[in-house]
């Protein structure tokens, strides 16, 4: 996958029905990865999709779609717990798209709207330490390990990226 095939899209009520089939579509295979989500997430989500873009609107978060060159939602990349220049960094890319760049590239796009359009100094990510696919994806976009963490009850590790402003606008063409 390149740049101009992948696309992050701000969280909107719309997105609900294609969000909640990529939810569902990938249940098991991020369960491999993360702590599932639960029934109630499911059964509840337009409330739960409700609660999210009132986070987004206060600011606290920041939700994102991933887009292919179809239209079609492919992913999830969220900034939350934003605070004083910081937030955490969650990713998640569908089963189907894994492996192709898709998260390293997107990922990089968040970054740069953090820093430009969010105004953040710096993100935090952590993985589970068998999750050698995202700890790739950080490594590749310039976080650097700062410690151990547990992560879905298993091992894990933190990563931090400091931003800047300039890298805002991306690579010099």
């Amino acid at each position: 996958m390149f740049t101009d095939e992948v696309r992050l899209e701000r969280l909107r009520a719309d997105h609900a029905p294609a969000l909640l089939a990529f939810e569902r579509a990938n249940r098991a295979y991020f369960a491999r990865y993360i702590s599932d989500r639960g029934d109630a997430f499911f059964l509840e989500f337009a409330a739960v999709l409700d609660e999210r873009l009132a986070e987004q609107d206060a600011g606290v978060c920041h939700f994102h779609v991933v887009v292919d060159e179809r239209g079609e939602l492919i992913g999830r990349v969220n900034l939350v717990d934003v605070e004083k220049g910081s937030a955490d960094l969650g990713y998640r890319i569908g089963e189907r798209s894994a492996g192709r760049g898709v998260a390293t590239e997107a990922v990089a796009q968040v970054c740069r709207l953090a820093a430009g359009t969010y105004g953040l100094t710096e993100l935090i990510a952590s993985t589970a330490v068998g999750n050698t696919g995202s700890r790739t994806v950080l490594e590749r976009n310039g976080f650097t390990l700062v410690g151990d963490q547990v992560v879905a009850g298993k091992p894990g590790v933190r990563y931090r990226r400091p931003l800047e402003r300039a890298e805002a606008a991306g690579p010099a063409d």
